[in-house]
C-alpha cells in the first residue's frame, strides 16, 4: 500500500539530512553547512556540502543533489517508497498507509506477486544447475568452459532450465502460485498449434537480471544445443510490470558501488562480457543486454557516474552499433570513450586472452573520445574523396552538436578543425546551422541568396556572424532559467507588499508568461507545476520543489538555490558596504526579466525571418508581407531595449 502524505512528511523531518548522510561519510560543520568528500565521485578536497537549514545536499564536484531520501535511494539502489520504508524503519516511524483503489491495489498487488514467483524461479534454476546430474553434466561444463569460478556463478545467480517441457511450470504450480501469474511473470509460454503451455527457457542456461537493488526482474537465457534450428541463440524475458527492457541494464547491481568508487561506467554488449570482465576484477560494468542503448539506460547510468567507456566488439557491426548510441549519451551530458578490440575480439574474450592487468591497460591506451574516434574512423573510410570526407565532417559536427555544454562543445570544434584541417569559422558555421534548425524545427536547409538579392534588403537586415545566432537560443534557456529560479526561491513572497499586497512572484510571472511557451522541457514541467499550485489557491514555497518526487526537478531546484561561497557580512559590517539582495529587488528583477525574455523570443522571430528572406528571390511575392513582419518585430526589439535601458543599431 501508498504511504499515507503526513506519514512521508514526517519522515522527511525526522531524518535530517546531515544525520542520515553522516551514518555513510565523515562530515564535518563549517558556517552553517557540513562539508565532507563526495560519496558519488572519489575526492580528496571536500566539495559536498550538506545544509541542514533546507534539508537538502549538494556536490559542487559532480552536481550530485537531493534530501535525506533521494541520498538513500542514490546510495542503497532504492526506489523512492522503499527509501521512505528504509528511513522508517531507521527511524522507528510507524508506517501509516492510505486506502488503495481496488485497481491500485490489484496492480500493488500484482507486483508483489511477480517478485515473489521471479525469485522463485531464481532458486529454481540455481537448484537444477547445481543438484541435478543434468544440469551438473550439461550447464556446468558450458560455465566452466566459460572459465566461471563457483563465486562469480552464485555472484550472478546463474542456473540451468531442464529440457523437460513443463518442469518449471509443474514445480511452481505444486509451491502453490496460480497459472496465471506464471504466465505473467514470462516464464512459460503457449505453443500456437495446440494451446499446450510450457516453460520458455527449457534447456537453456540462465541468466537471472536484477534491478538496481538487487531483486529479481527478469531472465536471458542461451541455448546450449548448436545443433537446434530455428531457435534463437539467446531468449529473454517479455515485457512485465516489473520489468522494461529499456530501462534495465545487466549488471547495475553488481556494479552500482563500484562505477560510483572508480567514477567510470564501462558499457558492453552481452552478458558474457560483463561476468568475465567482472571475474577479472573490473566490476563497473554493465550491458545493454544485446538492444540498442535507450535514454532511460544512460540516465541509470548517470545516476553513478558521468563517464561512460562503450566497449564493443572490433567487428563493424560491433563499430556501428557503438556509434548509434555516442550521440544519445553525448544528449544526456556524460562524457563518454570508446574502446574498439581487435577484430575478432570481444570484452569477454579478450580479457581471458590477456588477462585483467593487461585489458586495463588496452582500455586505458585505446580509448578514444567520440570526436577522435570518428575522425580516425572516418579517415579510413573516405580517404582522399573530398565529397565522403566532407559527408563525415557533417557527421561530426552533428556528434557535437548534442553536447549540451557550450564550453565542451567549442573545444570540440577546436580539436575537430585540428585533426580534420579544416577552418575553424567553418565547422562553426555549419553547427550554427544545425543549432538554428533545432530551433525552427526544419529539415531542409535554406536555399542560399545571392548577392544581389542580399543588397536589396540588407539596409533592412543585420546580419547575424559567428555564434550570435546560437547565441540567441543560448540567452532563451538563460532567460528562461531566471524565470524558473524567481518561481521557485520566491515565489511565494509579494513582488511588492505596498503598492500590490498579495500579488505573489509565481501570480505575477504566471499573468505576464500568459501565451508564452518556454523552449527547455524541464523549465515547461516546472512552470506547469507553479500554475497547478496557483490554481489550487497556493504559492509554491522552496521546500515544494526541493523536495520534490521527480528527481531531475529536485536536483534541478537544488542546483539554483545552493551556493558554493556566500556573502561575507564583513561588507556591511566592517566595510559598511551593503549589496541588495534578491528579495530587496524582486519587482525589478521580475519586470526586466519578463521584457528579457521577450526580447529573446523576439530575436529569434527575428532569425527566423532573416533566413526566410535569404530564400525568397527578390521579386518573389511572398517578400512584401515577409519584409512588413520583420520590420514590425523589428519595432519590438527597439521599444523593449529601449525599455530595458539597451542600445540597439537602426
Amino acid at each position: 500500500m501508498r504511504i499515507d502524505p503526513e506519514t512521508v512528511e514526517r519522515i522527511k523531518q525526522t531524518a535530517a539530512v546531515a544525520d542520515v548522510i553522516g551514518d555513510y561519510v565523515t562530515i564535518k560543520k563549517k558556517g552553517a553547512n557540513y562539508w565532507a568528500c563526495c560519496p558519488f565521485h572519489g575526492e580528496k578536497t571536500p566539495s559536498f556540502s550538506i545544509s541542514p537549514a533546507k534539508g537538502i545536499y549538494k556536490c559542487f564536484g559532480c552536481g550530485k543533489a537531493g534530501d535525506s531520501v533521494r541520498f538513500v535511494m542514490d546510495m542503497e539502489g532504492l526506489g523512492y517508497g522503499e527509501a521512505l520504508r528504509h528511513l522508517a524503519k531507521k527511524y522507528g516511524i510507524d508506517i501509516q498507509e492510505e486506502e488503495m483503489t481496488d485497481d491500485q491495489l490489484l496492480r500493488q498487488n500484482e507486483r508483489e506477486s511477480l517478485l515473489i514467483i521471479l525469485e522463485y524461479a531464481k532458486e529454481f534454476f540455481k537448484k537444477q544447475l547445481y543438484d541435478t546430474d543434468e544440469g551438473k553434466s550439461i550447464a556446468l561444463p558450458y560455465f566452466k568452459e566459460r572459465g566461471f569460478s563457483d563465486a562469480t556463478l552464485q555472484s550472478f545467480d546463474l542456473g540451468y532450465s531442464p529440457e523437460a517441457w513443463d518442469a518449471f511450470l509443474k514445480a511452481a504450480l505444486k509451491q502453490g502460485f496460480s497459472q496465471e501469474i506464471i504466465e505473467k511473470a514470462g516464464l512459460v509460454t503457449q505453443k500456437n498449434d495446440d494451446g499446450k503451455v510450457y516453460d520458455r527457457f527449457r534447456n537453456r542456461v540462465i541468466f537471472p537480471i536484477h534491478n538496481v537493488s538487487g531483486k529479481i526482474i527478469a531472465f536471458g537465457a542461451r541455448i546450449l544445443r548448436n545443433d537446434a534450428k530455428n531457435q534463437a541463440k539467446y531468449l529473454n524475458s517479455p515485457e512485465t510490470e516489473v520489468y522494461h527492457k529499456s530501462a534495465t541494464l545487466y549488471g547495475i547491481s553488481q556494479a552500482k558501488n563500484e562505477i560510483r568508487a572508480k567514477d567510470v561506467c564501462y558499457l558492453v554488449e552481452g552478458y558474457t562480457d560483463v561476468i568475465s570482465l567482472h571475474q577479472a576484477g573490473i566490476k563497473n560494468v554493465v550491458a545493454s543486454s544485446g538492444t540498442s542503448l535507450t535514454i532511460e539506460q544512460i540516465k541509470l547510468i548517470g545516476r553513478f557516474t558521468q563517464h561512460v567507456t562503450v566497449l564493443y566488439d572490433g567487428d563493424s557491426a560491433g563499430i556501428k552499433a557503438a556509434l548509434r548510441g555516442m550521440d544519445l549519451i553525448l544528449e544526456e551530458g556524460l562524457q563518454v570513450n570508446l574502446v574498439v578490440f581487435p577484430e575478432g575480439n570481444d570484452p569477454d574474450s579478450f580479457v581471458r586472452k590477456i588477462g585483467s592487468e593487461a585489458f586495463v591497460d588496452y582500455i586505458k591506451k585505446e580509448a578514444k573520445d567520440v570526436i577522435s574516434f570518428q575522425a580516425n574512423l572516418f579517415k579510413e573510410e573516405a580517404g582522399d574523396d573530398p565529397f565522403k570526407k566532407a559527408e563525415m565532417i557533417k557527421e561530426m559536427v552533428q556528434s557535437i552538436s548534442k553536447i549540451p555544454d557550450a564550453i565542451q562543445r567549442s573545444l570540440f570544434i577546436q580539436k575537430t578543425a585540428s585533426m580534420m584541417r579544416m577552418d575553424e569559422d567553418v565547422l562553426l558555421a555549419e553547427l550554427n546551422k544545425i543549432q538554428l534548425k533545432k530551433i525552427k524545427g526544419a529539415s531542409n536547409d535554406p536555399q542560399p541568396i545571392s548577392a544581389q538579392q542580399y543588397a536589396e534588403v540588407r539596409d533592412l537586415i543585420e546580419p547575424v556572424q559567428g555564434d550570435q545566432a546560437v547565441e540567441v537560443q543560448n540567452l532563451a534557456y538563460y532567460q528562461e532559467l531566471e524565470c524558473v529560479r524567481l518561481m521557485i526561491n520566491y515565489g511565494h513572497l509579494e513582488i511588492n507588499p505596498e503598492k500590490a499586497p498579495g500579488l505573489t512572484v509565481v501570480h505575477y510571472l504566471i499573468d505576464e508568461l500568459e501565451g508564452t511557451v518556454f523552449q527547455t522541457p524541464l523549465f515547461i514541467r516546472i512552470l506547469d507545476l507553479c500554475k497547478q499550485e496557483f490554481a489550487a489557491q497556493r504559492a509554491p514555497k522552496p521546500d515544494f520543489f526541493l523536495h520534490h518526487t521527480d528527481e531531475e526537478i529536485q536536483s534541478f531546484s537544488i542546483n539554483i538555490s545552493s551556493d558554493k561561497h556566500s556573502l561575507s557580512s564583513e561588507w556591511k559590517d566592517k566595510h559598511e558596504i551593503r549589496v541588495n539582495t534578491d528579495e530587496e529587488m524582486l519587482e525589478d528583477l521580475a519586470y526586466k526579466n519578463v521584457l528579457r525574455l521577450r526580447k529573446v523570443y523576439n530575436d529569434q522571430h527575428l532569425q527566423e525571418i532573416l533566413s526566410k528572406l535569404e530564400s525568397l528571390a527578390a521579386d518573389s511575392s511572398e517578400m512584401d508581407g515577409v519584409l512588413t513582419e520583420f520590420l514590425r518585430l523589428k519595432e519590438i526589439q527597439k521599444n523593449i531595449s529601449q525599455e530595458l535601458g539597451t542600445v540597439i543599431e537602426k
